[in-house]
């Protein structure tokens, strides 16, 4: 996600063991990682986060019995707490390193896989989840990915994806996260639309960090982009006066956009639905364990 989560999946965001980084590398994302389970229950920015997303879990989950939902690109599986209290969760990851801390900190419904291969029977799910996973994906995995999202929901669910927004914000931090696009509106939703999505929801947020994240991007770039390890300041929780007051921020923006559609942010976050009527899609359920 926005901090060290980021790069791990900037890192692991591939498909294949041929690719996955050396020994030192390795080490270096365990560091980042564990830095970020702190940072993901303090930091201002997941908590935001955690308020813009909470509202569309409720509604696409609404009327359904005992709802399962899937986190694709789950990291460490801290989303899963999120996702827990509405139904029975689930994630995979292609990186062991995320899996073995998630397991650690007692998330059990763990599964090791890549986002272009979902190990799970079509139509399972009543949601799934994408959390800033796809921008590190290169355009044939991130159209797979997509597929395999809709794929694994029933006809009537829904998938949730956050991803990077507006090019223009490139900076350190995209180098850091490794970010091959940043999203515009038209992008996003015409990948969901052409894997068979309806677009329900789709805004920008942390409209309120625009002015000061454009303007420190803007310098950035001018004086050049930063590669980790530089960046990885990123991952500090700020003092808790200044954390206290950018979470109440974040905070008031979660409630005018259960209202609005912001015209303008960081991340975008859309809600799409797979149409009731939708035919099955690749295996049928039971055949990908």
């Amino acid at each position: 996600m926005y901090l060290g989560v980021a790069a791990y999946k900037g890192w692991f965001g591939g498909v294949n063991k041929a690719s996955m980084p050396d020994e030192a590398t390795m080490r270096r994302v365990e560091h980042l990682l564990r830095a970020t389970a702190v940072a993901e229950v303090r930091h201002f920015w997941f908590r935001g986060f955690r308020a813009f997303v909470t509202p569309l879990v409720r509604q696409a989950i609404a009327g359904r019995p005992d709802p399962l939902l899937l986190d694709c690109g789950c990291g460490t599986g801290a989303n899963l707490d999120l996702l827990a209290a509405f139904g029975r969760a689930f994630g995979f990851d292609l990186a062991e390193i995320g899996l073995r801390m998630g397991r650690e900190a007692g998330r059990t419904r763990l599964a090791r896989a890549s986002v272009t291969a979902v190990p799970f029977p079509s139509g399972a799910f009543d949601l799934v989840t994408s959390f800033d996973v796809l921008y590190a994906l290169d355009n044939a995995n991130e159209r797979t990915a997509i597929a395999e999202m809709y794929r694994v929901l029933r006809p009537g669910g829904f998938a949730i994806v956050n991803v990077a927004a507006m090019p223009m914000l490139r900076g350190d931090h995209s180098a850091f996260g490794g970010e091959l696009r940043r999203y515009s509106r038209e992008r996003l939703r015409a990948g969901l639309e052409a894997a068979g999505f309806e677009v329900v929801r789709l805004t920008y947020t942390n409209a309120t960090l625009f002015v000061p994240l454009a303007v420190s991007r803007l310098w950035q770039r001018r004086r050049g982009v930063r590669k980790e390890p530089e960046a990885q300041f990123d991952i500090l929780v700020p003092p808790a006066p200044i954390n206290a007051i950018m979470t109440a921020v974040l905070r008031v923006e979660s409630l005018w956009l259960r209202w609005f559609d912001a015209p303008f942010g960081s991340s975008l976050l859309c809600l799409a639905r797979k149409p009731p009527e939708a035919l099955p899609v690749g295996p049928e359920p039971g055949e990908r364990l």
